[in-house]
């Protein structure tokens, strides 16, 4: 009985506070994987390493609340990662998916650790806002609103213990104590890669030449089809011009030859 009696005189008080002019009280920013706006689900971003490769993790943002919610995504590398949406605004009670994208990479990090990191800011905004509509300083802390945020780290994964944590760890565990042995081996690994990768560039542009070149040779061939027909039509036509005058020839002295006999 004592205690739902506190508990109406702190509501009573924590009520009328609000109603005097000049108290206000407001919600404190919260940072981990639940706060009171939204949670974030899984709590740190996971992505499948390979050379040459894109690798993608998608992150559950929910609205724990009555109010709509906008985000933002930044992140530490913005050239390494893209991320789609990095802004929207998330209905009461709704949630939302963001795909976060690991652009393809020419060399491994070292030990297949990464210093990566993501900052996902959160605040109220007017109901029926759009994307668009989010004003540029949504996310700024100037003190009069509240900015939630949740910072998530990244963590590479071999495709060898893609889906089974324990042969993840074993594995991170090995490369760390295998890393000053094939230190060396690495640094060879990586420029017998770049070789490599320059060779396929040469071959793919002497591809490209040869087949110019192939098409070049097609166009000359079709131009000199097109100037040897008319030479062969005017020869032909020569002939049968000559072989038509010789046959008139012939014909006009066989039927002069009675005539002349008749006289």
């Amino acid at each position: 009985m004592p205690r739902l009696c506190l508990s109406s005189f702190r509501a009573s008080s924590q009520q009328t506070m609000n109603e005097q002019p000049g108290f206000e009280i407001r919600p404190v920013a919260i940072m981990g994987g639940s706060s009171q706006l939204i949670s974030v689900h899984p709590e740190e971003l996971r992505f499948q390493f390979e050379l040459e490769k894109q690798s993608y993790c998608d992150l559950k943002v929910a609205n724990n609340s009555e109010h709509h919610v906008a985000f933002k995504v930044k992140t530490t590398s913005p050239k390494k990662y893209f991320v789609r949406p990095n802004t929207g605004v998330v209905q009461p009670w709704d949630s939302c998916v963001i795909t976060v994208t690991l652009q393809a990479q020419r060399e491994y990090p070292p030990d297949m650790q990464c210093k990566d990191k993501f900052l996902l800011q959160s605040t109220i905004v007017p109901p029926n806002t759009d994307v668009d509509e989010i004003p540029q300083d949504a996310f700024n802390k100037d003190g009069e609103k509240t900015i939630e945020e949740f910072k998530l780290r990244v963590v590479y994964t071999s495709p060898a213990g893609h889906g089974n944590s324990e042969d993840e760890s074993s594995l991170t565990v090995s490369s760390k104590q295998s890393h000053s042995n094939n230190h060396i081996l690495r640094n060879s690994s990586i420029d017998d890669i770049r070789t490599v990768q320059r060779l396929k560039e040469e071959r793919d542009l002497a591809i490209q030449q040869t087949q110019q070149l192939q098409r070049e040779l097609d166009l000359m061939r079709r131009r000199m089809n097109r100037r040897s027909d008319p030479g062969f039509s005017l020869a032909f036509a020569a002939c049968v011009g000559l072989i038509g005058i010789v046959v008139g020839l012939i014909f006009r002295l066989v039927f002069s030859v009675p005539s002349d006999i008749d006289k």
